[in-house]
C-alpha cells in the first residue's frame, strides 16, 4: 500500500547490462488525429499521408485483366508506404477509405476540426497526467479492498502508459475487473478529496498495525526519510505515499480510464516470495486520448514480432527445447547473416579485431570477475567436468581480458579494440520471457577497448560514430541518449572518475547529440552512456551502451608498460551497439512490421509462373538472379491470383509474373509491394534495377 516514490530497484552490477528489458520510455507526447483517427508520432519532422490499414483489409480479391494486367485491380486498397534509409515516423489509420475534398467551406472547416491532432502526453510532458495516473492507482486499491476486504495491498506506481497495483489475494478474473472498474467509477463520482498528512514513524507503525497490513510495514522499514507522508482518499482509505496526486477523485475522467489486464508478480520480484495479483490500468486526460491510445495498441499488436515471426516463418521458440531459447529459421537466419556481415565489415573498418571465444569456462574465472558474488542469480548452475566446476558464460568480458593478458603490452600498443558476436546465457524466470525481447540465450554484439586515460575521449567518440553508422544502416536515426555519472558506492579514485566522466561528456558534446545526465546513475565500476533507438511507432528501445570500467582491470590485474618502463593499469571500455542480435531483430520486425526493405528482405524476388509450362524458364531466371547475388525463389502449383496473394501475405518485395509472352520475349512482368506495377522488362533490366535498389538501400 505504498506508491512508487518508496520503491527502489537495483541494476546489474557487472559488465554490459542485459539489454532485454522491454520497458521503453517515451519522453515526448504522441500526436494523434481524431477521424479517421490517424495517430502521429511526437518526433516526426514531417508526417506524410501514409495510411496503414489493418492486415485483414489490406488485400481484396480480383480477377486478371489481360496479359499486361496481371496485377491490375488485384489490390484496390494497396497501402502507400514510405521507405528509404530510415523510417522515423509513421501515421496509422483505422480506415483505408479515401478522403475527398468536397462540400462547402464550412464543411471543410468542420472536417479539419474533426481531423485535428490529439496529443497523447507522457508522464514527463504532463504533470497533470502523472497525478491522474498516480491517483487512479490509489482509487483502484481502495476499490479492490472495498470489494475484497481480505486483500492486502503492496505497491501501486504510475508507469509509462498508466498504472498498476499489486495485491496479495485470491486470483482475479476479467469479470472481477469489471466490478472493480464500476467501484472506481463510484469513488470518482463522489469527488472525494486527496489529503496529504505528515506523521512520525512511530505513528505510522501504529496505524499500519491497526489495519494489519504486513507489506506496508515492510515498505515503511525501507523508507529512510522522516517524517512519513501518507495520502487519504476522503476519510475512508489511506496509503503510504509522497505524492503527487490530483486534488480530488472528481478530477479523474471516468471515460478516460480503463483496467487492462491481470498478471502474476512476485513480491519484490523474488520468486521465493509471495505471488501477488497485479492489475494494470491506463488513464488519460480525455476520452479522445484513451481512444487514440487504444488505436496505438492495435497498431503495436499488428506489429508484434512474435506473430509476424510465426507468419513469415522467421524464428520460433520450441517448448521441447525449453523457454527463452531461439531457433532461427532459414529466412530469419538470412536476415541475421546480413546483420552480422554488416556488423563485422564496419567493425573491421573501424579498427577492431574480431574474436571467437568459448561458451563455457571454469567457475574460478567467474569468481575472479565477481560475477559469482554479484550476478549469480542470473547464471545457470555449474557443471562438474573431471572434478572441476565449469560455468556457462553470462558475459563475454572475462574472455576478452584473458586474450589481453596473453602477453605483455606496451603503451605504444594502445588503443586495442576487440569485438565478438558472443552468445551468452542468463537465467530468466519463465514468466519474464517475452519473444525475442527477453530470452535465456542470446548473442551480444560485444566489444572491449583497452586504452590510456588520455585516449578515452577519442575512443568514446569513435564508438558513437560507429554506433550511428550501424544504426543508420538499419533505418534508425532518432535516439534518446543518457549520460550516467558516479553513484554513491563505487570503485576507483576521484581523479579517474572525473577524467572518465569528462571524456564521455566531451565526446557527446563533440558529436553534437542532445543528452540527459543521470547524476549518480552510473555503474559502480564506471560512468556510462546509454542510447535508446526510436522505432516507427515512436517507441524507444534500449540497445546501445558504452561503459568505462575501473573494476575488471583491477580484479584481473591487467597492466601495460608505460614510457618510463613502469607497469600501469589500462582503461577498459565495454560497448555494445545492437545490444543483442535477438532483441535487435525483434525491434527490426516491429519497426518495419515485417515489411523489410528490399536490401534486408530474406526473399527479394519471387517468380510466379502462370502455369507449370513456364516453370523451366522461371528456374532459368531464378538461377540468373541468384548468380547475381539476389535472393530469389519460385512459387507455383496454384492459380496465379492465389500465388500473388500468398506473396503479398509473405511480404515479398518483388513479384515477377511469367506467362507465354514473357517466355517468348525473354522478359518478366514485375510488381513491387511498395510501388505497384513496374511493367514488363528484360531479365538484365530486372537484375540491374534490383542491384541498384540494394546498393542504394531503396525499394523499387
Amino acid at each position: 500500500m505504498a506508491c512508487s516514490h518508496y520503491t527502489t530497484f537495483s541494476s546489474s552490477p557487472l559488465g554490459i547490462s542485459n539489454n532485454h528489458n522491454t520497458k521503453n520510455n517515451n519522453k515526448h507526447p504522441i500526436t494523434i488525429t481524431n477521424k479517421p483517427f490517424l495517430f502521429l508520432l511526437p518526433s516526426s519532422p514531417l508526417l506524410t499521408n501514409t495510411l496503414i490499414s489493418s492486415e485483414s483489409k489490406r488485400r481484396r480479391n480480383s480477377e486478371l485483366n489481360g496479359r499486361n494486367g496481371y496485377f491490375r485491380n488485384l489490390i484496390k486498397c494497396q497501402n502507400q508506404r514510405s521507405r528509404g534509409n530510415s523510417i522515423s515516423s509513421i501515421a496509422v489509420a483505422t480506415t483505408d477509405s479515401t478522403v475527398t475534398e468536397t462540400g462547402t467551406d464550412e464543411d471543410k472547416i468542420i472536417k479539419e476540426e474533426e481531423n485535428s491532432p490529439v496529443v497523447l502526453p507522457t508522464n514527463d510532458s504532463s504533470e497533470n497526467l502523472l497525478r491522474i495516473r498516480h491517483t487512479c492507482a490509489h482509487v483502484m486499491a481502495m476499490a479492490v479492498q472495498k470489494l475484497f476486504p481480505d486483500a492486502k495491498v503492496t505497491i501501486g506506481p504510475w508507469i509509462e502508459s498508466g498504472f498498476y497495483y499489486d495485491f496479495d489475494m485470491e486470483p482475479l478474473t476479467d469479470k472481477d475487473l469489471k466490478k472493480i472498474k464500476k467501484e472506481m467509477d463510484r469513488i470518482i463520482s463522489r469527488n472525494l478529496p486527496l489529503v496529504r498528512e505528515e506523521i512520525s514513524r512511530e505513528e505510522a507503525e501504529k496505524r499500519i498495525q491497526a489495519i494489519n497490513e504486513p507489506y506496508k510495514m515492510e515498505i515503511l522499514d525501507g523508507i529512510k526519510e522522516d517524517p512519513i507522508t501518507i495520502y487519504h482518499i476522503g476519510n475512508e482509505w489511506w496509503d503510504l505515499c509522497a505524492g503527487p496526486h490530483v486534488e480530488s477523485t472528481g478530477k479523474i475522467n471516468k471515460k478516460a480510464l480503463e483496467l487492462e489486464s491481470i498478471a502474476g508478480a512476485y513480491w519484490r520480484g523474488d520468486e521465493n516470495k509471495q505471488m501477488l495479483q497485479r492489475i494494470y490500468g491506463t488513464a488519460w486526460e480525455s476520452e479522445d486520448q484513451l481512444k487514440a491510445y487504444r488505436h496505438f495498441k492495435e497498431e503495436a499488436k499488428r506489429r508484434d514480432h512474435r506473430r509476424i515471426g510465426q507468419d513469415l516463418d522467421l524464428f520460433s521458440i520450441q517448448d521441447d527445447a525449453g523457454g527463452g531459447l531461439v531457433f532461427w529459421h532459414p529466412k530469419g537466419a538470412i536476415v541475421r547473416h546480413i546483420i552480422e556481415d554488416a556488423w563485422k565489415r564496419m567493425h573491421i573498418q573501424h579498427g577492431y579485431d574480431l574474436l571467437y571465444t568459448p561458451h563455457v569456462a571454469k567457475a574460478d574465472l567467474w569468481q575472479i570477475s565477481g560475477h559469482l558474488d554479484f550476478y549469480k542469480e542470473n547464471m545457470y548452475d555449474q557443471m562438474k567436468i573431471e572434478e572441476e566446476l565449469y560455468q556457462l558464460r553470462p558475459m563475454n568480458c572475462p574472455y576478452h581480458i584473458l586474450i589481453y593478458k596473453r602477453k605483455l603490452h606496451s603503451y605504444r600498443d594502445f588503443p586495442i579494440r576487440v569485438a565478438e558476436l558472443g552468445t551468452v546465457y542468463r537465467y530468466e524466470l519463465s514468466g519474464a520471457l517475452h519473444g525475442l525481447f527477453r530470452v535465456r540465450g542470446f548473442t551480444q554484439d560485444d566489444a572491449h577497448i583497452f586504452c590510456l586515460e588520455d585516449q578515452i575521449k577519442d575512443e568514446i567518440r569513435g564508438v558513437l560514430d560507429l554506433t550511428e553508422e550501424i544504426l543508420l544502416q538499419f533505418g534508425f536515426n532518432k535516439y534518446e541518449v543518457n549520460l550516467s555519472t558516479r553513484p554513491e558506492k563505487s570503485v576507483g579514485g576521484d581523479d579517474i572518475w572525473e577524467k572518465a566522466t569528462t571524456a564521455l561528456r566531451d565526446a557527446l558534446d563533440d558529436k553534437g547529440w542532445d543528452y540527459q545526465t543521470d547524476e549518480g546513475g552510473g555503474a559502480f565500476y564506471g560512468p556510462k552512456i546509454d542510447l535508446k533507438i526510436e522505432d516507427a511507432l515512436g517507441r524507444k528501445w534500449q540497445c546501445s551502451t558504452v561503459q568505462v570500467d575501473f573494476n575488471l582491470p583491477q580484479r584481473f590485474d591487467i597492466t601495460y608498460v608505460d614510457s618510463n618502463s613502469e607497469k600501469k593499469r589500462p582503461i577498459m571500455i565495454h560497448r555494445a551497439v545492437l545490444g543483442s542480435l535477438e532483441r535487435f531483430f525483434g525491434v527490426l520486425i516491429e519497426h518495419y512490421a515485417g515489411d523489410f526493405p528490399l536490401w534486408l528482405s530474406p526473399i527479394q524476388a519471387r517468380m510466379l509462373p502462370v502455369t507449370d509450362t513456364q516453370l523451366d524458364y522461371c528456374n532459368e531466371v531464378t538461377s540468373r538472379l541468384k548468380a547475381s547475388g539476389i535472393r530469389a525463389e519460385i512459387s507455383h502449383g496454384e492459380r496465379l491470383p492465389k500465388l500473388i496473394r500468398n506473396a503479398e501475405k509473405q511480404k515479398i518485395p518483388l513479384m515477377a509474373v511469367v506467362g507465354p509472352k514473357e517466355v517468348e520475349t525473354q522478359s518478366v512482368t514485375v510488381r513491387s509491394r511498395f510501388s505497384g506495377e513496374l511493367g514488363t522488362m528484360t531479365i538484365e533490366e530486372f537484375i540491374s534495377k534490383i542491384k541498384l535498389g540494394i546498393e542504394n538501400r531503396i525499394s523499387l
